[in-house]
């Protein structure tokens, strides 16, 4: 497996996601997880571990999609766990993830909630 660049601060991973999505990188995507980490994704379901999120992205993006840079919200960070999130184009929700610093000093995700609307009234 190629050498990925290392998210060294949580608010890495966005951007590193991005770009790598954008390349078509399902491997390094999914070195953006911890071998556990839950994904909850597709809609409704959630995938666990770093190899079926590898498997998973391999399948979205192999329909070449493409992902805008987003501004993150600020991040909470408590010793080695943090809150990174997004605010989606439309607005409502976010997408949230927490992760986790690692002994290197990187940080990975641990679990991922990639878009969460609030339910309407």
């Amino acid at each position: 497996m190629p050498e990925h660049e290392k998210a060294m601060r949580p608010e890495d991973i966005t951007r590193l996601f991005v770009e790598r999505s954008n390349a078509g990188d399902a491997a390094g995507v999914a070195a953006l997880y911890e071998e556990d980490a839950v994904l909850a994704y597709p809609p409704g379901e959630t995938t666990v571990g770093r190899e079926a999120i590898r498997a998973l992205w391999e399948k979205v993006l192999s329909g070449g999609p493409r992902f805008a840079p987003e501004q993150p919200l600020p991040t909470l960070i408590s010793g080695d766990i943090a809150l990174t999130a997004t605010p989606p184009k439309d607005g409502s929700g976010a997408r949230a993830q927490v992760v986790r610093r690692q002994p290197d000093g990187s940080w990975l995700r641990v679990l991922d909630q990639p878009e969460f609307a609030p339910p309407t009234r």
